[in-house]
């Protein structure tokens, strides 16, 4: 459907965005929630989930590749990894991107959304959909980490909506409890937690939830234009805290081990570092953040 319409996004009551809408390609209500995709004038194809813009072409590379290369190298050796929720496709591309994986599990809610993707957004996930390494599962994210058998992953991923409605199950004490069960020695879940200039109260809370399973937590932050509102913080928990104080030099290497070094367009071993380095402002939300 051709259109000249405006599409005005949802997430705050007094401040927000809007995209100029230049073709709506799908409109559905799933079983959990409003799905809309529409050719934008100015970043490419986008994706509203209850409203929220969860993706869109020109700018997914920034969140994919923190949200991704961030934990798996930070780890070293990660070679299982479960990744809850990212119905697009974009983070089980990026961690299949890294040749030290030998298992990635996908666990999405809304099998519409992945049907979508597919259909409407190819280019985010690739190849990804097929390779032999992926398990792709429709499923409750809660139900497969309640289920799943102690240190049977070595990093969790976490790209869920905000904590609200659907995604709300994946900000609870039982969740991260057992995301730490299910992580191996040195396992680590990071997640999304929002833009803290507008939702410091998610970074704070989801924070304190995650401090109650790992001895490590923090937040590192990427700059996503579309995540308005400055720096968007993704959460960091980790069984050593030694995980987040790996060298740029030792990042590197890593990165060339693992064959992503040079395949990136946000990511680099410096940027990686410096995202821990984070301003006043936010790490007043992070429990001991000063250490």
């Amino acid at each position: 459907m051709t259109t000249d319409s405006w599409v005005n996004e949802t997430l705050y009551s007094a401040w927000g965005q809007r995209f100029r809408v230049v073709r709506e390609l799908a409109r559905v209500r799933s079983e959990f929630q409003d799905i809309m995709i529409f050719e934008s004038e100015t970043h490419g194809r986008v994706m509203l989930l209850d409203g929220v813009v969860q993706i869109t072409e020109a700018d997914e590379f920034v969140y994919q590749e923190m949200l991704t290369h961030v934990p798996l190298l930070a780890h070293g050796a990660a070679k299982r990894v479960l990744i809850i929720g990212a119905g697009d496709g974009g983070v089980l591309r990026r961690v299949l991107q890294h040749n030290t994986v030998q298992r990635a599990v996908m666990v999405e809610i809304d099998g519409e959304v992945i049907r979508l993707a597919k259909e409407h957004l190819p280019g985010i996930a690739g190849e990804a959909w097929t390779d032999q390494r992926a398990e792709v599962i429709v499923g409750d994210g809660i139900d497969y980490v309640r289920q799943a058998p102690d240190a049977s992953f070595d990093v969790v991923i976490v790209d869920s909506t905000d904590p609200i409605g659907v995604g709300e199950v994946l900000f609870t004490d039982e969740f991260y409890a057992n995301c730490a069960r299910l992580l191996t020695e040195r396992g680590l879940v990071v997640n999304q937690c929002g833009v803290p200039f507008m939702q410091s109260d998610e970074l704070r809370d989801t924070s304190l939830r995650r401090a109650k399973a790992f001895a490590d937590v923090f937040a590192y932050v990427a700059a996503v234009p579309t995540y308005v509102g400055g720096f968007m913080t993704l959460g960091w928990a980790a069984k050593d805290a030694r995980l987040r104080t790996a060298t740029v030099g030792e990042i590197r290497e890593r990165a060339q081990a693992a064959g992503i070094l040079g395949r990136t367009r946000y990511w680099t071993p410096e940027i990686h570092v410096g995202a821990f380095n984070l301003p006043p402002f936010i790490a007043e939300h992070l429990p001991g953040a000063a250490g």
